[in-house]
């Protein structure tokens, strides 16, 4: 009976933290978004090529 309790309560747990880990999440995309608007760019940055590769000797 007791396992089953315990079964129970670490479930409940894991929804928490799942729960937890998706409000942070929103929270993330939202203060993106607020920053975004901020300057009216919908799409975000295009970082240019030259930041990729470095050049060959």
């Amino acid at each position: 009976m007791i396992q089953q309790e315990l079964q129970k309560a670490h479930a409940a747990e894991l929804v928490r933290r799942a729960e937890a880990d998706r409000l942070a999440g929103q929270a993330l995309k939202a203060r993106r978004a607020a920053r975004r608007s901020g300057r009216h760019d919908t799409q975000g940055t295009v970082r240019a090529l030259r930041d990729r590769f470095v050049h060959a000797a």
